[in-house]
């Protein structure tokens, strides 16, 4: 698949767990779904400017969801933690945290 690196990376995460993992490198994506590790990787390192050590990717299933009567789903997405070097950083999120 030929996406760009801002297709690939969607949006950040920003929770109370990903704050406490960016302590140890690791930042929290939503990713395209279709995208595998190493375009992930690519993208964050073209992107951001930093080196990527790891990527480990989860799917995100869609859970159960009611408004009244009606019944739905909430959609499926994916989403990528990714590692990095030591001493590297990403501005961006420096100053996002949660309070």
């Amino acid at each position: 698949m030929n996406l760009l690196p801002h297709d690939i990376i969607i949006r950040p995460i920003i929770t109370e767990k990903s704050n406490r993992q960016m302590e140890h490198n690791k930042y929290t994506f939503e990713v395209h779904p279709g995208a595998n590790k190493g375009e992930i990787k690519k993208a964050v390192e073209k992107t951001f400017k930093v080196k990527v050590v790891k990527v480990h990717t989860i799917k995100v299933n869609s859970k159960p969801k009611r408004l009244g009567v009606h019944v739905g789903r909430s959609r499926s997405w994916k989403k990528a933690v990714v590692t990095l070097a030591p001493g590297e950083r990403i501005e961006f999120f420096e100053g996002a945290s949660i309070r």
